[in-house]
């Protein structure tokens, strides 16, 4: 992959698109096994945070680490590309339970 983005208007054809070339060098990671989606009239707000004990019950303070904001455009990419890439998932692999007590009775035996 090279490192040198390409100018994304310059020399394109009517409806073709533009190539974007991503530079991962700088790029800041964080896991996230928590995510709290809030908005405003121009924005949507997402917060990431680990919690460390995410089956505990009653109020539980955990930190967000990565705050994402961007416009409902932007957002509603999001929400397809996701959803495309979540499709393809189940697709391969079978559904994606959220119910944890679900996933439990489905868990195949250990040692098997």
């Amino acid at each position: 992959m090279s490192e040198t983005p390409k100018p994304a208007a310059q020399e394109q054809a009517p409806g073709v698109q533009a190539e974007i070339v991503l530079i991962e060098k700088d790029a800041h990671i964080a896991y996230s096994n928590f995510a709290r989606v809030t908005s405003t009239a121009e924005e949507v707000i997402i917060d990431f945070c680990l919690n460390p004990n995410p089956f505990h019950t009653g109020r539980q303070e955990i930190g967000v680490s990565q705050r994402l904001i961007m416009n409902f455009f932007t957002a509603k990419r999001l929400f397809s590309a996701m959803g495309m890439t979540l499709q393809r998932h189940e697709q391969t692999f079978g559904p994606i339970e959220l119910d944890i007590r679900r996933r439990a009775q489905q868990a195949p035996p250990a040692g098997k």
